[in-house]
């Protein structure tokens, strides 16, 4: 019924937990891929150890490649008809997998949410792609990483993760949404990310760890995304602009708040555009207020 898709990385002080979050779901009709991602550590020792006593685990081991490459893998290899994706790193509750599913056949949804330990909302709610995306961009209930979410397989049949650069999330995430029909949300928090200096994403919580590479694939992502839904979703492309201008003017305090080394050619790029899109960006329904500020201060 569900595939869980798990890639680990020389995580061997970290993946045993993960592992047993998943083996003691009370939803036990999964099977479990976990692929490793060219570990140099016991990773994937350990994923095999765990494969010789429970017939439900299938590991992968492959050469080296991106968080992309590594997840398409495992992708490919799924027959499950909903897919779940939980990082090596994390842990889930033992209903994670029960409530998520139910979540989805309760209300013939295609994709259902849950919450995290750190976005807890006891709130549920239906949603179109549309909507579901622009409460996605938000960041406030959930964000763009796979886990905490369960998709029917189907979905992803045709879309798989870009294998050049270190955030896949981003790139994909809003393109999943995009084809379901409905999405069913209940902020109840049934996993835990890890936020760790080792973790791919640890620039989100401590912006100090920011940097010129990471900048530039967002910038990117974030443009290339603008232009996908726009077309997508018309109505809603103001919107879509809006928080594109947002992320950039919340890089653009960062950057100078923190007098951070080495994005003086991004932060020039995101002035000169912000400067360009002022009034529009001034305009916009959705600006908040700190944002007004920042582009006074900044712009």
């Amino acid at each position: 019924m569900i595939s869980v898709l798990m890639l680990t990385y020389n995580r061997e002080n970290m993946l045993s937990k993960a592992i047993d979050s998943i083996l003691s779901q009370t939803y036990r009709d999964f099977e479990f891929i976990i692929v490793d991602n060219g570990s140099i550590d016991s990773s994937g020792k350990i994923a095999d150890e765990y494969a010789a006593k429970d017939k439900r685990i299938k590991v992968i081991h492959r050469e080296r490649g991106n968080i992309g490459a590594g997840r398409n893998t495992a992708l490919n290899a799924a027959v499950g008809d909903y897919i779940a994706f939980v990082d090596d790193d994390d842990h889930a509750e033992p209903d994670f997998l029960e409530f998520l599913l139910n979540l989805c056949l309760d209300n013939k949804a295609d994709v259902s949410i849950c919450g995290a330990a750190d976005k807890v909302y006891d709130e549920k709610k239906i949603m179109t792609a549309e909507e579901a995306i622009i409460e996605l961009m938000w960041r406030k209930k959930y964000n763009m990483a796979f886990p905490t979410k369960m998709f029917r397989r189907e979905l992803m049949e045709d879309l798989r993760f870009p294998e050049n650069g270190s955030y896949d999330d981003i790139a994909l995430m809003y393109k999943v949404l995009a084809n379901a029909q409905k999405v069913a949300y209940h902020g109840l928090p049934k996993y835990t990310f890890y936020r760790h200096e080792g973790n791919n994403s640890a620039w989100t919580t401590n912006h100090s760890l920011l940097d010129a590479k990471t900048l530039d694939e967002y910038l990117e992502a974030y443009r290339i995304r603008t232009e996908w839904l726009s077309e997508r979703f018309p109505e809603s492309s103001g919107a879509f602009r809006y928080f594109q201008w947002s992320f950039m003017i919340s890089m653009v305090e960062k950057i100078t708040r923190l007098k951070l080394k080495g994005c003086e050619k991004q932060l020039k790029y995101m002035v000169n555009e912000l400067k360009k899109e002022r009034e529009n960006f001034l305009n916009c329904p959705e600006i908040l207020d700190f944002e007004k500020e920042w582009i006074k201060l900044y712009v």
